[in-house]
């Protein structure tokens, strides 16, 4: 397969060679399905307000995602520890008919409860779909295109941010989310179909364990109590469930560095090891950009933006990611690693940034602010996508022999969690810190101020573990 396509000692790797008809099948599918479960995650944000309207449970509105998230987790990991026997394009018919599956239920869903349900199931096929795009690269590409792989996967991301709420858009104008869930039934119906015939079976050496199920309880329950914590009135009860959380998630750690049936590859909770730094700087590098869950908040209470202009301001977050990856994907050896530390460098500053455009009320729609305010939004997500394909193209060539699926399902892992608890992280702050009381202008303000000042501080740390990083130790750098 790879005969055909350029190596980077040629010509740097363009995306048009993902698409090359050895290759095109495979990338077809696997960004397909990212695509499904990306478009999905935002026509469902687009979508809530008028499933409420229509049959109720506003006090269950932000347990969509979570338990969506929490799902997804689970989902992911089982392509890690699946059974010898199951072939990872199998795992790929799984992911899409649990995610139709899921879809379905939403559909026809007569309460929020019944929602909730199908919502579990579609994140389940979600975290398949989603760890399995990371899994089968080293299968359908050669290792010249890993990180353009990587790149196009935050493409379809950041296309997603601009066509999930416009879908969703249209959808809820006219009342019709249930028509949006069923249209996704057959979509999936489709990839489940043809997912064998145009992917590799993804058959090779690699270590087999028992499956987790005491660190996977931990750390979906540490998700639940997180998003908990952000959601309750009371601070006491906040910092007990934050507590809760924490401990959790100390934990699972512990029970990791010497467990016989583990959730990581090997070496990996020692910090000493290159694997797990690169773990946790996505995993901080995420928690950073997950403050944006109120960016269209703050601009719509804070400098009157419209709520449909607030959603588009925010999704050049997105197109800062896509951008940057495309520009960085082609850097390799020490390059493609201070990209890493610079990209760190601008989402951390960008984020603290907003401490003073944002974290601003600005009655009169003031065109300095607002444009500022977007400038780091938009180099949020820039600084982000700088170092992200390198980050998975790390994971990839530093996996233990036999653990590279492991290591790969742990990328979509790192994701979820960085995510929930990014946003739980987020609500934990501005709840505690004048959103809710005093409320108004001022609560707002202060709040703003308060979330990007502390959560500019995990993007820092991801540059101090960024320093070091090896580049192709074993021969394969520039």
């Amino acid at each position: 397969m790879s005969d055909s396509v350029v190596t980077p000692k040629e010509v740097a790797p363009r995306l048009s060679s993902l698409f090359h008809r050895d290759t095109l099948f495979g990338t077809l599918m696997l960004g397909g399905g990212i695509m499904l479960h990306a478009v999905e995650t935002y026509i469902t944000a687009t979508l809530m307000p008028s499933i409420v309207r229509d049959i109720g449970g506003l006090e269950l509105f932000a347990w969509a995602t979570t338990i969506y998230v929490a799902a997804s987790v689970l989902g992911s990991t089982f392509v890690a520890v699946r059974p010898e026997s199951v072939t990872l394009n199998r795992c790929y018919v799984l992911g899409a008919v649990l995610f139709g599956i899921g879809s379905l239920v939403c559909a026809i869903a007569p309460t929020m409860e019944i929602v909730l349900a199908g919502r579990a199931i579609q994140g389940l096929g979600a975290g398949f779909l989603v760890a399995l795009g990371y899994a089968f690269i080293r299968h359908v590409y050669p290792e010249a295109l890993w990180s353009t792989a990587s790149t196009l996967y935050a493409a379809v991301w950041g296309i997603a941010t601009f066509l999930g709420p416009t879908i969703g858009g249209i959808f809820a104008a006219g009342s019709a989310w249930r028509e949006a869930f069923a249209l996704l039934v057959p979509l999936s119906a489709i990839m489940a179909f043809v997912a064998p015939r145009l992917l590799p079976s993804g058959e090779g050496e690699r270590v087999t364990t028992k499956t987790p199920f005491v660190q996977i309880v931990l750390l979906v329950t540490a998700v639940v109590l997180l998003s908990f914590a952000s959601s309750v009135d009371a601070p006491a009860l906040r910092g007990v469930l934050s507590a809760a959380a924490v401990i959790g998630v100390i934990a699972t750690i512990t029970i990791e560095r010497h467990a016989e049936a583990r959730l990581l590859p090997a070496g990996t909770i020692r910090l000493a090891s290159p694997l797990a730094r690169v773990y946790l700087i996505m995993l901080l590098l995420l928690v950073t950009i997950c403050s944006d869950v109120y960016i269209p908040y703050f601009l719509q209470v804070l400098h009157g933006v419209t709520p449909l202009v607030s959603g588009y301001l925010v999704a050049l977050l997105a197109l800062g990611w896509t951008t940057a990856a495309f520009m960085t994907s082609s850097l390799k050896g020490p390059r493609a690693n201070r990209v890493i530390l610079v990209g760190g460098a601008i989402e951390a500053v960008a984020t603290a940034l907003l401490v003073f455009t944002l974290a601003r009320h600005n009655p009169d729609i003031g065109l300095l602010l607002l444009v500022l305010s977007t400038v780091f939004t938009y180099l949020m997500g820039f600084g982000i996508g700088m170092g992200w394909a390198h980050l998975v193209t790390h994971v990839m060539w530093l996996a233990p022999a036999g653990e590279t699926d492991k290591a790969s399902a742990a990328i979509t892992t790192m994701q979820a969690l960085g995510a929930a608890f990014g946003a739980a992280l987020a609500g934990i702050i501005v709840n505690s810190t004048g959103l809710l009381q005093p409320g108004g202008i001022e609560g707002a303000v202060t709040a703003a101020r308060w979330l990007y000042a502390l959560l500019a501080l995990p993007a820092a740390l991801a540059i101090l573990l960024a320093i070091g990083l090896p580049h192709k130790a074993t021969g394969h750098g520039d």
